[in-house]
């Protein structure tokens, strides 16, 4: 039998307040020292009051705004109460009921999955096992961290679509600046949930819930792994069971943790120790207007406007779509040249042209460089002026192609002045018309078989005879200049 994967994601991401939810310990992920960051509060100690971090609710609510979701007037905290080491206090507080987000939609492939709610909460502490010990650590620097909970409706039908969610709603966080949302350092992880029916039935199998899913691909091969067990399992007459499983990366299979609790399971009721929290315009705490003001372009809208206003490819518009400093780089760039072709008068559609060879070096020659240093663009040396000269100079014929690469990878070292760089190295291209006619003429009285093919017809001749040319020139005569001369002389 056939059947269909019916997929929904819980992710959940630390955000990047100074301090944890309901304290004033700092806020720091990239703490090494265990338990420096912690206080009665975060520590569960009896008697301590917890107090709303604003900043935390703020982020929330701009990340729903971001995502077109309904923001609620109220809101409240719950407790979830459930026993774990790490979890000082026995319960966690969160929110159960009243979210403060419900009903967005995150666009993948040009398909929509709906945002079923985003809430508030705390995260835990975590807990360390030394090798070869008969006892566990605890750790409580992390415990009280602002965390964001999103819970999608179950659209998604494969590994590749829940792959790409989650890339896109990383990539969303940190274009608002909530969260840093690394995977590798736990700032952002995902959880699965998966059932399958048989294609074309309506009603929804019995749902498994992968946790803690630390990778994208953790989140594409445990689908992967769990469809191909649960089809097994149907195809056998088993029964799937609800569960909780994990991911073992080195075995690249799900295995079970315990049974899946149900909402009831965690006693839910409101959290005493915390008033409820009205957004409402009236009750002027919370200005949701301004923070919906302070959303940048988003990456999808960035992506469509690149490929109107700039004519780039539908893949080079997503590159820098998935990079906001690259984006905002090039764009720095396109802006010096514009007064450049402004400056010298030229109409026509050479800022057009200009773009496009921006764009070329940005993503071939500058994202190799930076791939090798493993730097961002923020470290790049060449300032936006200085990366528009250098375009400058190879659009008019004053440095070669191999000239260009040169100079650029000095610029990147040093973050010199290009036109300082183009005398120092003597990387001027040669566009003396009779320079480049003595080398011709060298060249095809050298080379007296090529020439006779070309006459002949075999148009290739002609490839051979300029590449001779720039040998002899040491690569710095204008190959265009050299083929027309070539031309011209062969005639």
């Amino acid at each position: 039998m056939k059947y269909e994967a019916v997929i929904g994601m819980e992710v959940h991401v630390e955000l990047k307040t100074e301090s944890k939810m309901f304290c004033t310990c700092a806020n720091n992920p990239d703490e090494t020292k265990p338990n420096k960051n912690v206080c009665p509060i975060c520590m569960g100690q009896p008697g301590t009051l917890p107090v709303a971090n604003k900043k935390a609710v703020e982020y929330v609510v701009k990340t729903g705004l971001a995502l077109e979701c309904k923001i609620a007037e109220f809101s409240k905290f719950d407790r979830k109460n459930y026993f774990y080491p790490d979890l000082p206090k026995g319960y966690q507080i969160s929110q159960y009921d009243k979210p403060l987000c419900e009903d967005g939609t995150v666009m993948i492939n040009d398909k929509k999955i709906g945002i079923t709610r985003i809430h508030l909460e705390e995260d835990t502490g975590k807990l360390l096992h030394p090798k070869g010990a008969d006892y566990s650590l605890v750790d409580l620097n992390r415990a009280g961290t602002p965390l964001m909970e999103l819970v999608t409706e179950p659209e998604i039908t494969s590994s590749t679509e829940a792959k790409e969610f989650c890339k896109q709603f990383q990539l969303i966080v940190r274009y608002i600046g909530v969260s840093d949302a690394d995977m590798e350092k736990g700032h952002m992880r995902c959880e699965v949930n998966i059932s399958l029916k048989p294609e074309g039935q309506k009603e929804f199998g019995t749902k498994v819930e992968i946790k803690n899913l630390n990778s994208f691909r953790a989140v594409e091969r445990s689908i992967e792994y769990e469809i191909k067990r649960q089809s097994e399992v149907l195809d056998d007459g088993g029964k799937i069971l609800q569960e909780t499983r994990g991911w073992n990366a080195d075995k690249q299979e799900t295995y079970s943790q315990r049974k899946k609790e149900e909402a009831h399971d965690y006693r839910y009721f409101p959290e005493p120790d915390l008033p409820p929290l009205d957004l409402s315009k009236e009750a002027g705490v919370f200005d949701v207007e301004k923070i919906k003001e302070s959303i940048p372009e988003l990456p999808l809208m960035k992506k469509y406007r690149f490929i109107n206003q700039y004519k780039l490819t539908e893949e080079n518009a997503k590159i820098f779509s998935e990079d906001k400093e690259l984006a905002n780089y090039f764009e720095d760039i396109i802006s010096e040249l514009r007064t450049w072709v402004d400056a010298k008068g030229i109409d026509g559609d050479l800022i057009d042209k200009l773009t496009k060879l921006t764009a070329n070096y940005i993503l071939t020659e500058l994202q190799r460089l930076l791939y090798v240093e493993n730097h961002s663009v923020h470290c790049c040396k060449i300032t936006a002026e200085n990366f528009a000269e250098f375009i400058t100079l190879i659009q008019e014929g004053k440095i070669s192609s191999s000239g260009a690469q040169t100079m650029l990878g000095e610029m990147y070292k040093t973050g010199g002045d290009p036109s300082n760089i183009l005398e120092e190295k003597g990387l001027a291209q040669m566009s003396d018309e009779g320079e480049i006619e003595k080398i011709v003429e060298e060249v095809i009285e050298a080379n007296s078989k090529s020439v006779e093919d070309y006459k002949a017809g075999k148009e290739n001749a002609i490839k051979f005879l300029i590449g001779q040319t720039m040998k002899q020139s040491k690569g710095k005569a204008n190959p265009q200049m050299a083929e027309e001369i070539l031309k011209k002389k062969l005639k």
